[in-house]
């Protein structure tokens, strides 16, 4: 009996030497020796060079009143024009040849963010790898502040036209710019009697209207249009961060310091040829940053 017993002990032993050796074994990922650099990293999700680069937006990326009074001038677009004065994002990210057969500019001047879904219909029949976004200046730019798009209406027209993208285009990117501050760009045009005249024509009312005026009732609704443009930008950057594949430029065009050379010279409010490649240094700057 004691010599059965001490096989029995012997064989446990070596049962439970046996149960040790597996569970370090699978503790250490199976082979202990293995070294971590042999582990594939997962590909990463933002390509920095997309080979292709759709625009939608409004009248600043069509380049309106950049080259002459009350006209658009794709040609200096910050997102897809061919300008040597400007290298707009695509031509930056492809190449000026390339650039001029694989990018395509779907913004239209007076567009608002109701408008957007239907221009990013259009955008995705190209399938481009990276779309560029501009918009929502003229939600705030309204006859008066009462009519300035509510942020609700805002928001829901943002995540229509990012639904309509990924609908046909799981993968494309988007790059989301912010709007300007429009409150600044009133205050450098205001200086300029030529920009005033224009500004009586209709553009941006609810900021520039009565330009010169300072009394209470003036400063409360410039400061309104200001507070609506900070909403707007959150619901870009908010509606933005939930999408993989989508960057915001984190609030950059709208801190950007347009002075009196990078407005256009014929209604000092949109951005002139260099203020165009102003933007396009920001959105290039975004779109091939590391990984974030």
């Amino acid at each position: 009996m004691r010599s059965r017993r001490r096989r029995t002990r012997a064989v446990l032993s070596v049962l439970a030497a046996a149960v040790v050796g597996v569970a370090g074994c699978d503790a250490a990922g199976g082979d202990s020796s293995a070294p971590e650099a042999r582990r594939t990293p997962p590909a990463p999700v933002w390509d920095p060079s997309p080979g292709s680069v759709a625009a939608v937006g409004d009248s600043i990326t069509r380049g309106f009143d950049a080259c002459s009074v009350l006209s658009d001038c794709p040609e200096v677009s910050w997102a897809t024009g061919s300008s040597p004065e400007v290298d707009s994002l695509a031509v930056r990210l492809l190449g000026r040849a390339k650039a001029a057969e694989r990018s395509w500019n779907y913004a239209v001047t007076g567009a608002r963010m109701a408008d957007l879904p239907g221009q990013m219909a259009r955008a995705a029949a190209r399938r481009p790898e990276l779309v560029a976004v501009m918009v929502g200046a003229n939600d705030a730019c309204r006859a008066s502040v009462s009519a300035m798009t509510p942020v609700a209406d805002f928001r829901a027209g943002f995540e229509d036209a990012m639904r309509t993208l990924r609908k046909a285009l799981p993968k494309s990117q988007v790059y989301v710019a912010s709007i300007p501050d429009l409150k600044r760009l009133w205050s450098q045009g205001r200086t300029n009697p030529l920009g005033k005249q224009v500004w009586k024509l209709g553009v941006c009312p609810s900021m520039l209207g009565d330009a010169d005026a300072l009394d209470a009732a003036a400063v409360q609704r410039r400061d309104a249009v200001e507070r609506r443009v900070a909403q707007y930008n959150a619901v870009l950057r908010e509606v933005c961060a939930r999408d993989r594949r989508c960057r915001s430029d984190g609030g950059a065009v709208h801190a950007f310091r347009f002075g009196t050379e990078q407005l256009s010279h014929w209604d000092w409010f949109h951005p002139s040829v260099d203020g165009q490649a102003r933007l396009a240094e920001i959105a290039y700057r975004t779109v091939t940053a590391e990984e974030r």
